[in-house]
């Protein structure tokens, strides 16, 4: 009889922990349609900021061009390649503030309600952005410590949990800051 308990409490407790670990990659999931999705609206704004900008800026067109080739490069991104999409995206921001930072050259660019607007858009997305990395890797990180802890590792190799990557800037050159003034 005591060996039925045993067993029983044991089997509950697999079951436990290999639906934790189905929890946890569910969250981890969930969190990247989060950042997908706000990357999509950020993409999104792109064609019409670039519309805008061209009106008066055409001969800053390397820099347009930067912008637009990025976008289509993180689109182009394979769903999952978590890495992969951070670099591309950080590179994005990069051109991004380069791009605002031509306004400054172009004083009717810079009163251009349109053009504030798209700023002012774009500005709430990328706070949109860096909630949904916020969360998003915390989920990651809640699935990596389920998959590497003693003893869900072994349920988690078993039924071949993976661990998540984090959503991160790996180039030193993508975190400075870009200096814009408007």
């Amino acid at each position: 009889m005591l060996g039925l308990a045993i067993g029983v409490a044991v089997i509950l407790y697999l079951v436990y922990v290999y639906n934790s670990l189905v929890r946890a990659r569910q969250m981890t999931q969930e969190a990247w349609s989060g950042i997908d999705v706000q990357l999509k609206r950020r993409a999104d704004l792109i064609p019409n900021l670039i519309e805008t900008v061209k009106g008066y800026a055409a001969h800053e067109k390397s820099t347009l061009e930067e912008v637009v080739a990025l976008r289509n490069r993180a689109q182009a991104v394979p769903e999952g390649d978590v890495a992969g999409r951070a670099a591309v995206e950080g590179a994005l921001s990069q051109a991004l503030g380069r791009l605002f930072a031509l306004a400054e050259a172009y004083p009717d660019l810079k009163a251009n309600q349109n053009f504030a607007e798209l700023q002012r858009s774009l500005e709430t997305i990328e706070g949109e952005i860096q909630m949904s990395r916020r969360y998003y890797n915390g989920a990651a990180r809640d699935l990596n410590v389920k998959v590497e802890s003693f003893p869900s590792n072994l349920i988690a190799n078993l039924f071949r949990f993976a661990r998540a990557g984090y959503f991160e800037i790996t180039n030193e050159a993508d975190r400075a800051v870009p200096s814009v003034r408007f």
